[in-house]
């Protein structure tokens, strides 16, 4: 793969990794106000809302700490040279894939297969 290419996808990673980073803090100050509000909840409802607010918060941060460890990842293989090629086969990622999802750790065959044995 070639240097340039590789060098546009590690600042797309390193802008997708602060666009993360950003809104993970972001939420942290948000759920740190619904925190602060549970302190005298009205009626169950108002239980209920704090609960599913908390909740949601939670979710979201978990999945954007998953994307999160995928990006650190491309970023240390693009650092190792192993960026592009599939962990699994070994072929290189097509471009138009690293593309669509930079984070990419496997090329579109061997993710296929991965994810009807996971069904």
């Amino acid at each position: 793969m070639d240097k340039k290419f590789i060098d546009k996808m590690e600042r797309v990673l390193s802008a997708q990794k602060k666009e993360i980073v950003s809104a993970l803090l972001a939420d942290r100050e948000e759920y740190k106000e619904i925190a602060g509000g549970l302190e005298r909840p009205k009626d169950p409802v108002d239980y209920a809302s704090d609960d599913i607010d908390r909740n949601l918060l939670e979710a979201l941060g978990s999945a954007e700490l998953k994307r999160l460890k995928g990006i650190d990842s491309a970023i240390s293989r693009i650092k190792q040279g192993k960026y592009g090629n599939c962990i699994k086969c070994g072929q290189p990622i097509p471009k138009s894939r690293l593309e669509a999802m930079p984070s990419a750790l496997m090329c579109i065959d061997c993710k296929s297969a991965e994810e009807r044995k996971t069904r």
